[in-house]
C-alpha cells in the first residue's frame, strides 16, 4: 500500500524558512520521481518543485525559484522542500507526490497534505 506522509508544516512569520518532508512507503521509492504541489484557498493545486529518480535533475515552478529546494534521501525513503524567504501568498496546503516520470506532473500518487501558513 503506498503512502506518502507529509511533516513540517506550520505557522512562519513573512522571510522565515521551513522544511518539509515526505516519508514513502509501499513502493520502491528509487524508482520514481517525487514533486512538491501546493494549493491555496480558492485556487488549482499547482506544481511547485519535483526531482528525477537519482536527485540529478529538478524543476521549480517560476514563483519560489531561488527561494526553495527539493531534495531527497533514497535511503530514507524520504524527499524534502526547503523552503526560504517565505511570502505570505506561499500560504497553501502542500502536497508531496510520486510517479514514474518526472513530467509531465499528473503524479499517480499523493498525500494528504501539510498545511503552510506565512503571517505578513
Amino acid at each position: 500500500q503506498v503512502q506518502l506522509v507529509e511533516s513540517g508544516g506550520g505557522l512562519v512569520q513573512a522571510g522565515g524558512s521551513l522544511r518539509l518532508s515526505c516519508a514513502a512507503s509501499g513502493f520502491t521509492f528509487s524508482s520514481y520521481a517525487m514533486g512538491w504541489f501546493r494549493q491555496a484557498p480558492g485556487k488549482e493545486r499547482d506544481i511547485v518543485a519535483a526531482i528525477s529518480r537519482s536527485g540529478g535533475d529538478a524543476y521549480y515552478s517560476e514563483f519560489v525559484k531561488g527561494r526553495f529546494t527539493i531534495s531527497r534521501d533514497n535511503a530514507k525513503n524520504t524527499v524534502y522542500l526547503q523552503m526560504n524567504s517565505l511570502k505570505p501568498e506561499d500560504t497553501a496546503v502542500y502536497y508531496c507526490a510520486a510517479d514514474k516520470v518526472m513530467y509531465p506532473f499528473n503524479y499517480d500518487y499523493w498525500g494528504q497534505g501539510t498545511q503552510v501558513t506565512v503571517s505578513s
